[in-house]
């Protein structure tokens, strides 16, 4: 309170004072601003490119800035969209070519847009270098061959290259939605998610990627990608708000048609100058997008100033004269700021004196709590856009995948600032299959990522666009455990040790928090740089649950369950579905039989040779056996077991024979899930 007594005693009234003395002032600056406008003039911009070699036009280098993969081909006399070379892998690429100069297409007084027309000839160039790798992969939700086509643009800068692939490089990350520029498209892919009808359509575009208007080439006998050099003519007239787009063949006997004719105002989304030019891009699948010739004629309106009827006198010093009209005038208002000065300086003084008077009477009156400044944790989770995903995974390419199992596809991502990541996507057969809310996923993969330890891999964030469910992991370069204890090496024990009590103390971690994995498996353990096995790819739900009143009741346990199988996989060094001398057989049913005849030192992995601690492992397996057990009949918690493995507790007895009946659940929920659903020898 004191300090707000402060502001309002002594700051507000000495503002105040300085406002109503300035207040004349400000009025007379602001009426001397005015602008005079004299007559209206048309200013007129011609650009001309019969071809763009160098020897035809000397200052095309000069005049046509090229950005991205854009290249001006000598040999060929034409702008290429992307750069058609052996060596250069054609995907993902995005190019503009545009005039170096920007010219003036709107007129800001009026707020009127320039009138302009221009043609161009161009042609879809297949390319042969494209893999039926390719071939398989999709785009951005659509379909077709053939690159995505090339836009002409009015863009405001000359820095943005824009993104590949459905973005026709016309837009770019760094583009908000206040972002100016208009695009006549000619597309030659279809992205029905950007309410394209077809793969050989024309579009309009307005300050989006998504067309305002769409047209159908194929309606006026247009093929864009059939390989011929085609022109297009584009008319906009500002004054009526008015455009005309046509279609033909380039020659000296093509006629044109149209395409589209109808009123468009461009005036919101243009500068008052912007550039003017070609961009294209390429995603999986790729075309060279070449630019033959190209002529653009604009014409704007403009005012001209005329100079003002003031004199300015209050800016003319007279030397000669001290007691001029002028020194009389300027005397006056810079005495009253003084002085308007000093009174502030005054009152603040005297407040703080007062103010302090106070404290020495009462200074538990005064006395504010320390604010706590709450830091904002390092890479906090976050939400992707669609937009970020698509590019960091290349449009789900083959080439980025990491794995697969029946929740989805796990992909490593490149995000733009050099980090990689690895993304799951869930499929829609998941979710559908199993009636799965995606509110519920949602929400447990935000309650998941606020979690931090040590053997469970951050959550980074998670991407809930256009129906999909996908979440953003670390990535970990040393892959999955399966990879590891499945594969032609041989971890040692004393890492299939650690692993263990990596694990189980990460689930430890998650069930203290009424959280759980309901995903357990080993391909869901990863290893770090320092080979510390960190826990990832959580379910979120339980595959088979049909109720979130049982997952609740048994997802915990159900951890529990297919811990004790995982354990029993990373002794044994085989998948729990394994063939065993020829004979398909279930790696459960095979520990229980050696228990039962006292050789559970046969289940442990042979090719680990003599440097196993055989009692350790038998331990392990046995504490495997037991979380196998029936809830109610002596299955553990993940807290119990991390004190097994440390040797804090010693571990129950078995029973001597294998129970009746072995499932992660109760008998009265009647749900399995994971490695529990599969019957038993």
């Amino acid at each position: 309170m004191g300090s707000y007594n402060f502001f309002i005693q002594s700051i507000c009234p000495s503002i105040f004072i300085v406002f109503l003395l300035g207040y004349p002032d400000l009025i007379e600056s602001a009426a001397k601003k005015g602008i005079n406008t004299g007559p209206v003039i048309d200013v007129t911009k011609h650009l001309s490119f019969l071809d763009f070699s160098s020897n035809t036009t000397p200052r095309v280098n000069n005049d046509v800035k090229l950005l991205g993969s854009a290249i001006i081909s000598e040999e060929n006399g034409c702008v290429q969209i992307p750069n058609h070379s052996p060596t250069i892998d054609l995907r993902h690429l995005a190019g503009r070519a545009i005039y170096s100069s920007p010219i003036r297409l709107f007129d800001p007084l009026t707020e009127t847009p320039a009138s302009f027309e221009t043609t161009f000839s161009f042609q879809f160039e297949t390319t042969s270098t494209e893999s039926s790798l390719n071939n398989r992969s999709s785009d951005f939700g659509g379909g077709g061959d053939g690159g995505h086509g090339l836009t002409f643009i009015l863009v405001p800068d000359e820095f943005t290259v824009g993104r590949p692939g459905p973005w026709l490089g016309m837009l770019n990350d760094a583009c908000d939605e206040d972002y100016k520029a208009v695009g006549v498209e000619f597309d030659s892919y279809h992205n029905p998610e950007f309410g394209d009808p077809n793969d050989n359509h024309v579009g309009i575009n307005l300050g989006s990627i998504v067309s305002t208007t769409t047209i159908n080439a194929s309606d006026v006998g247009i093929h864009l990608k059939d390989g011929s050099i085609h022109r297009a003519w584009i008319t906009y007239d500002g004054l009526r708000r008015y455009i005309d787009v046509r279609l033909g063949s380039d020659g000296k006997d093509s006629t044109s048609k149209l395409v589209f004719s109808g009123p468009l105002d461009i005036a919101p989304f243009l500068n008052e100058y912007m550039f003017v030019g070609f961009s294209a891009s390429t995603g999986n699948h790729t075309q060279v997008h070449n630019v033959f010739s190209w002529n653009f004629t604009s014409m704007s309106r403009a005012s001209l100033r005329i100079p003002s009827t003031e004199t300015c006198e209050s800016k003319i010093i007279v030397h000669g004269d001290e007691h001029g009209e002028s020194s009389i005038k300027k005397a006056p208002s810079s005495f009253l700021i003084f002085l308007a000065v000093v009174v502030l300086l005054l009152a603040v003084l005297l407040n703080l004196y007062l103010n302090r008077k106070r404290r020495e009477r009462k200074p538990e009156d005064f006395v504010l709590p320390e604010k706590k400044q709450r830091p904002r944790p390092p890479n906090k989770p976050r939400r992707f856009t669609i937009a970020e995903i698509f590019t960091a995974t290349r449009s789900f390419s083959e080439l980025q995948k990491l794995g697969s199992d029946t929740r989805g596809v796990t992909y490593k991502a490149n995000m733009l600032n050099g980090c990689n990541v690895a993304m799951k996507r869930f499929s829609t057969q998941f979710f559908n299959s199993h009636g799965l809310d995606r509110r519920r996923v949602a929400k447990e993969i935000k309650a998941i990522s606020r979690i931090r330890h040590p053997n469970l891999v951050p959550i980074r964030g998670w991407c809930f666009d256009h129906r999909e469910t996908i979440v953003v992991y670390d990535y970990l370069p040393n892959s999955g455990l399966d990879k590891w204890v499945f594969g032609v090496g041989v971890l040692p024990w004393t890492r299939r040790f650690k692993v263990a009590k990596d694990v189980a103390e990460a689930l430890s971690y998650l069930h203290s928090k009424q959280l759980a994995h309901k995903n357990m498996k080993t391909s869901s353990v990863f290893l770090d740089v320092s080979f510390r096995a960190v826990l990832g790819d959580f379910g979120f739900v339980l595959g088979s649950s049909d109720s979130t009143r049982f997952e609740s009741a048994v997802s915990q346990t159900a951890d529990v369950f297919d811990f004790g199988v995982f354990v029993l996989e990373l002794v044994a060094g085989r998948e729990r579905r394994c063939d065993i001398d020829g004979v398909r057989s279930d790696l459960l049913d095979l520990a229980w039989a050696m228990h039962e005849r006292e050789e559970k030192v046969k289940v442990v992995d042979r090719r680990m040779g003599s440097l196993v601690n055989s009692e350790q492992a038998v331990r392990i397996l046995e504490i495997g056996l037991l979380c196998t057990l029936n809830e109610n009949k002596g299955r553990p918690t993940m807290e119990e077991v991390v004190e097994f493995l440390s040797l804090e507790k010693l571990v129950p007895e078995l029973p001597p024979s294998r129970p009746i009946a072995l499932f992660p659940y109760s008998s009265t929920t009647g749900l399995c899930s994971g490695y529990s659903c599969a019957p038993f020898k």
